[in-house]
Formats: structure tokens, C-alpha cells, sequence
């Protein structure tokens, strides 16, 4: 007889998806800014704050960060859930992750909307 030991809570399918969703979003936004771009004759600091300064942008450019934040968090999620054993390492990364992913999405809000 086998014994199965469950390690986990059985994430599969829907992270597979949203690492999916994630990386298309991600795509499409680097895209989108790369032909913005080229598509500049003279870049500089006038065009570049203009961009942004569209809330459009600005929202697209918090989905695109939060996207790579989310596919990050899986990411690193499965690979300290198969290869870092000893269950008290794991927790003591999970939370150093999470708590830099969160940091990192309220500077990216303070970026983008800030004065």
C-alpha cells in the first residue's frame, strides 16, 4: 500500500490558469508600451510623463505589476513547496515573500498615484 502524504492545499488547475492569464496580460501590456515606444521620434521626460499621467495607463500599468506580482507569489510558492523540506523554513519564506510582494504592490500604488 502506498501512503500518500498531502503537502499543500491543492492550488493546481486554478494557478495553472492565473500563471496563464498573468503571463498574457503581461505580455500584451509589454507589448503595448514597447510599440508605444518605438513608435516616439524624440523620447524624453515630457512624452514619458505624459504617458502616464493618462489614468488609463496608469491603471493598465497596476494590473500589469500586480499580474507580476500574483505570478511571482505562484512561482516561488511551488518551488519552496518542492524543494525547501522542513516545514517551519518554508512558513518563515512564505511570509518574507508575501510580505515583500505586498510592500511592493502599495510602492507601486504610491508610484503611480502619488504627488
Amino acid at each position: 500500500m502506498v501512503k500518500r502524504v498531502v503537502v499543500g492545499a491543492h492550488y493546481g488547475l486554478r494557478d495553472w490558469l492565473m500563471q496563464r492569464i498573468t503571463a498574457i496580460l503581461m505580455a500584451l501590456y509589454s507589448l503595448s508600451i514597447t510599440g508605444y515606444l518605438l513608435m516616439q521620434p524624440n523620447l524624453d521626460y515630457n512624452n514619458w510623463t505624459g504617458l502616464f499621467s493618462s489614468q488609463i495607463v496608469r491603471t493598465f500599468t497596476l494590473l500589469f505589476l500586480l499580474s507580476l506580482f500574483y505570478h511571482a507569489w505562484v512561482g516561488i510558492r511551488d518551488i519552496v513547496m518542492d524543494y525547501v523540506k522542513p516545514a517551519g523554513v518554508r512558513f518563515v519564506i512564505h511570509v518574507l515573500v508575501i510580505l515583500a510582494l505586498l510592500l511592493y504592490a502599495i510602492w507601486s500604488v504610491e508610484i503611480l498615484w502619488g504627488m
